[in-house]
């Protein structure tokens, strides 16, 4: 397996909530995360699956670590579970402590730049890719 040749996983946008990500995956903190199922249709990039192996990025852009999926669902906003949650390593202890969080996230600026919609919001029908994750390999 050569690290350069796998898909990158980016966490976040570069900056501080990357390398946070980042360091929660390198520590075995962080095997769960979340996307948008609209971003992946919106790129016209196939979802995940279990199996997959790809090439975590730092925010500088270097390839720090392998994961590889062992899990992807596509969940309503509302049904996140705990679990899921906790398992993403980022402290939150509630399932609406995450889900603020992520809202935050999700309708900042650079996201809705990035989903090409300046007014995008999630409810609880947005679907969400619920994906666990092992740490393979770190650089």
């Amino acid at each position: 397996m050569d690290i350069n040749d796998l898909p990158l996983a980016e966490f976040a946008f570069p900056g501080p909530l990357r390398d946070q990500l980042v360091a929660a995956i390198l520590s075995g903190a962080k095997t769960s995360t979340s996307a948008l199922v609209l971003g992946y249709e919106r790129d016209n990039e196939p979802v995940p699956e279990a199996g997959l192996r790809s090439a975590v990025v730092d925010s500088e852009g270097r390839r720090v670590a392998v994961i590889e999926m062992t899990e992807v669902r596509v969940v309503r906003l509302a049904d996140i579970d705990l679990r899921h949650v906790v398992d993403e390593g980022e402290g939150d202890e509630s399932v609406a402590q995450w889900r603020a969080g992520h809202e935050e996230f999700w309708h900042s600026p650079e996201s809705r730049e990035e989903l090409g919609d300046p007014g995008f919001t999630v409810d609880d029908d947005t679907r969400v890719l619920a994906q666990r994750f092992r740490l393979v390999h770190t650089v």
